[in-house]
């Protein structure tokens, strides 16, 4: 670090918090990367890691969520002096504007474009959300009600009030959110692998990069295929989320041996040359629709998201092809 640098941070003293209603049900983790702005996320985990936060005095793994009136002890940590946040660029606003897919006074669901994070982070400059409180200024604790990768494109949802964030939540954990992906995955499927009920595990690499592997001892993730449509080296497919890894469908359909067209990290090479030569310059991966109840209000959303142009002209490449 340089000395420059080192002026520009500042050092905290230790502080201690009492976990408030609206914060309950939050992972550790996103608390401390909400908290801890512009900490890299490497550093966030080694902290948690090391036990340098304390929960009740103990530690805690990067996935415990927090409870009404847990007390939260953060150590003395350097963070980079706020700056004024650079606003979105036009071409930026106009695109999140036109990908409205629904709103009213509680909810706004967009279809994210492929290659966009959905939050700024250490190499990000802004993301989807700080974009959309831009947009949308009087709306300051506009939130993110889930994630979806940078690459995947589809259906977001984001809560305009911190109750109705709760209420999406509790519904995310108990399985009461239905989320359908599309994905053009490698082959043909056998009946017999459509379920995977198959253990993941999220390992954090240097940097912050994490990689999810398959592993017995992992948290347990479920997720159904179905074939929408079969082309002669590709199967497009939907699949049903029964539980939310990181990675899940992604890590799911290379286990299967059937991994995503140009997934970087999971992918096929062969077959992700064959989908580039197919005119695919990103992931074929799209949060087709999402369907939920908010049982405050008995409202029932069900929101589709339309293909791209592109992921439509790949289809039609195929087809083609075969």
């Amino acid at each position: 670090m340089t000395r420059d640098e080192h002026n520009r941070q500042k050092k905290t003293n230790v502080e201690h918090f009492i976990v408030s209603v609206d914060l309950e049900g939050q992972r550790i983790d996103n608390f401390l990367i909400t908290k801890l702005k512009g900490m890299p996320k490497s550093r966030v985990y080694r902290i948690l890691r090391k036990g340098e936060v304390r929960v009740n005095k103990k530690r805690v793994s990067p996935f415990y969520r927090l409870q009404k009136g847990d007390e939260i002890r953060l150590p003395p940590v350097f963070l980079p002096e706020k700056a004024v946040a650079a606003p979105p660029s036009k071409t930026t606003t106009q695109l999140l504007t036109e990908r409205i897919l629904y709103e009213d006074e509680n909810l706004l669901i967009i279809n994210k474009p492929s290659g966009m994070s959905v939050h700024a982070g250490s190499t990000v400059r802004v993301g989807v959300v700080e974009a959309l409180r831009h947009i949308y200024p009087k709306l300051p604790n506009l939130e993110l009600a889930h994630r979806l990768d940078s690459e995947t494109s589809g259906c977001l949802v984001l809560a305009k009030k911190k109750r109705i964030l709760r209420e999406l939540h509790t519904l995310l954990r108990e399985g009461k959110v239905s989320k359908i992906y599309w994905a053009l995955t490698m082959g043909k499927w056998k009946r017999s692998e459509f379920k995977v009920d198959v253990s993941l595990h999220k390992d954090y690499r240097d940097g912050g990069k994490h990689v999810v592997e398959v592993n017995k001892d992992g948290k347990s993730a479920l997720t159904h295929f179905q074939t929408i449509q079969s082309f002669k080296d590709a199967t497009l497919v939907e699949a049903k989320l029964f539980t939310g890894r990181t990675h899940q469908i992604r890590v799911h359909a290379a286990h299967q041996g059937h991994p995503i067209a140009c997934d970087d990290r999971y992918g096929n090479p062969d077959f992700n040359k064959l989908a580039h030569q197919m005119g695919l310059k990103r992931m074929f991966l799209h949060a087709r629709s999402i369907d939920f109840v908010l049982p405050s209000l008995n409202q029932r959303i069900r929101v589709e998201a339309p293909l791209d142009p592109e992921l439509d002209a790949c289809i039609k490449a195929f087809e083609i092809k075969t």
